[in-house]
């Protein structure tokens, strides 16, 4: 399977980097996952922020591409159930499925009409660049659930 992240911004904080970093390189043994980062709008108005990170993002997904987008409202997933849906994914035939983690202001009304499903990581609100770092550890805990490998859940 080929996890494809499309996420607003940089990350700037070095201890989320290392992180990402960390879990990238766990992540390979099992998975191809490429990372694209698109331009943050200058925030000056959050409805054109969203509507112009939003269309960074909407030209980067083809119309064949399955996208899961972060948003709070979304359906929450355990470990386990991650691994599974994961899991069902892969053996529809499916060979990439793209994440995507809006700004700071959310998804524009375009991306969230494009999603395939909208994926809650918690009731909580986290940092964008936590968002990340929590995706890439759950697609690596979920690669190890699937294999019966050791990992606590």
């Amino acid at each position: 399977m080929h996890f494809r992240l499309i996420a607003v911004d940089k990350l700037r904080t070095p201890y989320v980097a290392d992180a990402c970093a960390t879990f990238r390189k766990r992540l390979a043994p099992y998975a191809r996952y490429e990372e694209i980062e698109v331009r943050a709008s200058d925030g000056s108005d959050a409805r054109a922020a969203m509507r112009q990170e939003s269309e960074r993002i909407l030209k980067l997904i083809a119309p064949e591409d399955r996208v899961w987008l972060l948003e709070r409202s979304g359906s929450a997933l355990s470990s386990d159930g991650l691994a599974r849906e994961l899991d069902r994914v892969a053996q529809s035939g499916l060979t990439r499925l793209t994440f995507v983690v809006a700004g700071t202001y959310g998804a524009d009304p375009a991306l969230l009409e494009r999603a395939d499903f909208l994926w809650s990581l918690s009731h909580l609100t986290f940092l964008h660049e936590w968002a990340r770092m929590i995706v890439l550890e759950q697609l690596y805990r979920s690669a190890k659930i699937a294999r019966n490998e050791p990992y606590h859940h």
